[in-house]
């Protein structure tokens, strides 16, 4: 990492410092995140394009490294409570927070590329879902109505209203084909902290997240669905591997993340993750 790229300031320790701000911000500083959000974009195109069967994911963890310090932005992730990787690198039944290392890809795989790029003090965040070659039907369809669930999720978004009616869009959708929702990772708010504490659930959740969006407020809406069976009352078992990161569907059921980071506009959301 060159020393000219400015850390966060969690680097070298073992947790972030708490976040005393708020989740709004003015139109200078969205350009700001914005800016970030092309960065971390672009890393997971570039990835998007080197996903093939026989990569390791630890290559494409460098291509994404490479291409953000390149642009003089620091890779978010490396550092964050001891997350070794620029790139969370998640296959099949890995949920969320996959390490890459040398695992390679095999034909239908499916993995999502998660980046945030961290310039100018904020940070932007998204991830995309791709399959390895050719898909199984079913795979290809889970990969596709997770892409459109974040997109209903996104048109739910409006000034005045309640966030919990981002996960209920979600979760409407998603029950249509059978898919569980995972509960227990959810959006959240981001740029100056790489998480605010600010949370978006992607279940319906009502009352318990009655926050309501003010134009200017950013955060990120990034729903995981299963096909594996909901445990009562609807949550998905996940475990944890060893490594403290990588975390599993318990019955091992294919899963899907698609993810931006977006600001409330007069008219809804505008997204500041787009390459």
């Amino acid at each position: 990492m060159p020393d000219s790229i400015v850390r966060p300031e969690y680097v070298g320790r073992s947790a972030p410092a708490p976040y005393d701000g708020n989740d709004v911000y003015s139109s200078e500083e969205i350009e700001l995140i914005r800016e970030s959000g092309r960065i971390a974009a672009r890393a997971v195109e570039l990835v998007g394009e080197a996903i093939t069967p026989g990569v390791r994911t630890d290559q494409l963890d460098v291509i994404a490294h490479e291409y953000i310090i390149g642009e003089g932005a620091y890779p978010s992730t490396v550092g964050y409570r001891g997350f070794p990787k620029a790139v969370c690198t998640s296959i099949n039944e890995v949920v969320c927070h996959g390490i890459p290392d040398d695992t390679v890809l095999v034909e239908g795989d499916l993995i999502n590329i998660d980046i945030t790029a961290y310039k100018n003090g904020v940070h932007g965040d998204l991830s995309k879902t791709f399959i390895v070659g050719e898909g199984a039907p079913e795979v290809v369809d889970l990969v596709d109505r997770t892409r459109e669930a974040l997109n209903r999720g996104i048109k739910a978004v409006a000034p005045g209203r309640q966030i919990n009616v981002i996960g209920r869009a979600i979760e409407s959708y998603a029950r249509r084909f059978g898919y569980g929702v995972v509960r227990d990772f959810t959006g959240h708010g981001v740029g100056r902290a790489f998480h605010s504490g600010l949370i978006v659930p992607h279940y319906d959740a009502a009352p318990d997240f009655d926050r309501v969006m003010e134009v200017g407020m950013v955060f990120t809406i990034e729903p995981m669905l299963t096909m594996g069976t909901p445990d009562s009352p609807g949550t998905i078992a996940w475990d944890l591997w060893p490594d403290d990161w990588t975390v599993t569907t318990r019955d091992k059921s294919i899963t899907a993340q698609f993810e931006h980071t977006l600001v409330v506009t007069e008219r809804g959301a505008d997204i500041l993750t787009l390459p």
